[in-house]
């Protein structure tokens, strides 16, 4: 996924629940960055969603290919061989 972004903010009108807002501010929180963090993971979190869906036949071969015929570099690993 592309870097967090760092840089300008802009402006943008949101509805939100009246008791929840209200709550929210009698807590003292900073609706700004509260929403920005939380929308930040969500889109994280839907953005390698996706990925993994784009890319799900892909990765079934390469899973495929991995379980018939093992890891590349297996034979280097001795960190796993018995003694």
């Amino acid at each position: 996924m592309p870097a967090k972004p760092e840089g300008a903010k802009r402006a943008v009108n949101l509805s939100l629940s009246a008791r929840t807002l209200e709550q929210a501010r009698a807590l003292g929180m900073n609706l700004s960055a509260t929403v920005d963090a939380l929308l930040t993971e969500e889109v994280r979190r839907r953005y390698w969603e996706r990925w993994n869906e784009d890319n799900r036949e892909a990765i079934d071969h390469y899973n495929e290919r991995i379980a018939r015929e093992g890891l590349p570099l297996a034979r280097y690993r001795s960190f796993l061989r018995e003694r």
